[in-house]
């Protein structure tokens, strides 16, 4: 049974500086995350490695709490969270490149390892993953296009 990994990504009319500082923010996820509901510092609210943040979320009809650690951090360029919480670790990246003067690219992968029952369900967990990553890119698109950021 292979692993969930999924790519997605988005073009966003904003510079990469602007569009990574407010996606690699934490405390904005819920605004862009349709999932996400809450979000909350488990070690001083500074993002560099080894930040630990807690987050509440909903997905396929079930509320899931886990905590990412950052793992890598590459300010405007790359950040990478990691979880080990529950029964299907996941790693998350978040990448961002410069288009032109006002478009940048935002590329959100997400992989891991399911264990146990969730194993059997890889390709659908795998859709939807990347269905509710479309959807959240796209309302991050939203609020820097429709100029609310």
């Amino acid at each position: 049974m292979s692993a969930v990994d999924v790519t997605t990504e988005i073009i966003i009319s904003a510079t990469r500086k602007k569009l990574a500082e407010f996606a690699s923010n934490p405390d904005n996820a819920p605004l862009w995350y349709v999932n996400i509901r809450s979000v909350m510092w488990k070690t001083q609210p500074s993002l560099k490695i080894g930040s630990q943040i807690a987050f509440k979320a909903q997905f396929l009809g079930r509320q899931l709490s886990y905590v990412y650690e950052i793992a890598e951090w590459i300010p405007g360029e790359k950040l990478v969270m990691r979880t080990s919480d529950g029964p299907f670790p996941m790693e998350t990246t978040y990448s961002w490149e410069q288009i032109n003067d006002h478009s940048s690219r935002m590329r959100l992968r997400n992989k891991g390892n399911p264990s146990g029952f969730s194993k059997l369900f890889v390709p659908f967990i795998s859709f939807m993953i990347k269905k509710a990553n479309k959807k959240d890119l796209l309302r991050l698109k939203k609020l820097f296009e429709d100029g609310n950021l």
